[in-house]
């Protein structure tokens, strides 16, 4: 009898469920869709009741494409979006719909929040500031703006825990998930007394936690039948979206950093031990390993960047490749390839909707600076890849700083496809870049902490070696001297430029608001 294991991602856009097997091979795949509700400008907001129906159809989705049979599933992991609000009353009952990650709302709460706990213990309890998208200042919100609401709330759960409870009845939570709350103590790997107290929040409505790999619940009838599952199959307690896509690709050591090139970058690294970047610019949360934890610096507009440059400058490109059935960005590509590492010093500050790391500054904007008659569009191209890559090596330099050894960069996302691009990350970074085989992302990782939960893989290492590997190798090259010299002035733009980035928010806002 096969072995098989799900992992489901309660991710944005959809419900994504993979099966895999033992020895990593992907069987199947699906997703289904769902939409999110902007009731008013910032806002982002979920129904929960579509994640269950999504999840439900992408299993059914997996298990035929595979032709696999109930008893065939090991266990099942779950990973998704993190930060979200699902406010359940004593009955199980949804109470509206979640307020997600990407929520604005809450930035009068997060002030709040600090000014009365204070930064400095705000990083000592959580290792985190308290932002608009974490959890607890939602909380504070719905009691300030919905008080008919607050007054039902039994219990809290994150987005991938209310499919949880949906799949078993339990109220679970994992630690890397629980760490973006801001009611977490993320040394201590468990809740926060002290801020519970403090924001006045029972400490009853938090569901149990554990860690990712450890079996927190099993599938109950109700659940079987609509997903086609066996009774009892365990369910482990998972991860936060990056913590399981890291562990999807083999970021479970220290000395192991990933590079993510989605619409946002992510610099992710493990950690033997709990670090706290004294500022708060870096992110720190348990990771997916026990007793590990993770650093991660996000940039807000990574291929991002390179997606608005293409829909913006892009119409040449766009019509070469309808004609031809090329990709739009390899002939963008192409054209950058015979420019000059530093475009002759043209530099591009790819802070298009503001920026989160190192910078958190909403009214950061995107800078071509420099330019000149020798400028032309190839220049432009490379300056966009060039200006993403060094702001990513921003967050490596603030690992540094914590003494985090940086032994292997893994890159990751769509932008990694691009050869060009992963030089120019290798030449800036001074180090070597490798691909792996795993393109799945975060299902993929809870896959495998549900193997090890059910005993498929002694650990979540062994798990790693049976089903990771490298796929290609990319190192340093002459450039990386030429970069040497050009990061420094990189850096000095935007603390040069933030009092007018500020300033230009005000004049827009006084006319928009005229307007």
């Amino acid at each position: 009898m096969p072995t098989y294991l799900i992992g489901i991602d309660v991710g944005t856009t959809g419900s994504k469920a993979v099966l895999l097997s033992a020895d990593g091979d992907v069987k199947a795949s699906v997703t289904n869709e769902y939409p999110m509700y902007t009731p008013h400008a910032a806002w982002a907001e979920q129904d929960p009741s579509d994640w269950w129906r999504a999840t439900i159809a992408s299993i059914r989705g997996v298990m035929e494409q595979a032709a696999a049979k109930p008893a065939d599933i090991a266990g099942i992991g779950l990973t998704g979006q993190m930060h979200g609000l699902v406010a359940l009353d004593a009955g199980g009952q949804v109470l509206r719909r979640c307020i997600m990650w990407n929520d604005q709302r809450t930035a009068a709460q997060c002030a709040a929040i600090t000014r009365q706990v204070g930064f400095e213990n705000l990083l000592r309890l959580t290792g985190n500031p308290v932002l608009p998208g974490f959890t607890a200042p939602k909380i504070v919100w719905v009691r300030e703006n919905e008080p008919e609401v607050y007054a039902r709330i039994a219990s809290v759960l994150l987005p991938k825990d209310y499919i949880r409870y949906c799949l078993t009845g339990g109220f679970f939570s994992d630690v890397s998930d629980a760490s973006g709350t801001s009611l977490f103590d993320v040394g201590q790997r468990n809740w926060s007394d002290d801020m519970l107290k403090a924001l006045n929040i029972p400490r009853q409505w938090l569901p149990e936690v554990t860690e990712s790999p450890v079996v927190s619940a099993r599938v109950n009838g109700e659940a079987a039948r609509l997903c086609g599952l066996l009774e009892g199959t365990p369910v482990v307690g998972g991860g936060g979206d990056n913590a399981a896509a890291n562990v999807g690709v083999g970021v479970i050591r220290e000395g192991i950093v990933s590079v993510s090139l989605g619409t946002s970058g992510v610099v992710f690294a493990a950690s033997d031990t709990y670090r706290i970047e004294p500022n708060g610019k870096l992110h720190a949360f348990c990771h997916a390993v026990p007793g590990m934890w993770h650093l991660m610096g996000v940039m807000l507009s990574a291929a991002g960047s390179f997606r608005w440059y293409r829909d913006a400058l892009g119409d040449a490109e766009r019509a070469a490749a309808a004609a031809s059935g090329r990709d739009v960005y390899d002939i963008l590509t192409e054209g950058a390839g015979g420019v000059p590492a530093g475009c002759e010093g043209l530099l591009f500050l790819p802070y298009l909707t503001g920026e989160r790391t190192p910078h958190p500054d909403p009214d950061a904007r995107g800078v071509f600076f420099g330019l000149s008659l020798r400028h032309g569009k190839a220049h432009l191209t490379r300056a966009v890849l060039e200006g993403v890559s060094f702001g990513l090596r921003d967050s490596l330099e603030l690992m540094k700083d914590l003494q985090l050894p940086i032994n292997q960069v893994i890159a990751l996302g769509g932008g990694a496809r691009s050869p060009l691009w992963r030089q120019i990350l290798a030449d800036i970074f001074a180090t070597g870049l490798v691909t792996v085989n795993v393109t799945e992302g975060a299902p993929f990782g809870a896959a495998l902490l549900a193997g090890v939960g059910a005993s498929v893989y002694p650990d979540v290492a062994t798990a790693c070696r049976t089903v990771v590997r490298v796929s290609g190798e990319t190192s340093p090259g002459a450039a990386a001297a030429v970069y040497a010299d050009y990061y420094p002035r990189y850096r000095s733009l935007y603390p040069t430029l933030a009092p007018e980035f500020k300033a230009l928010a005000s004049v827009v806002n006084k006319h928009a608001s005229a307007g």
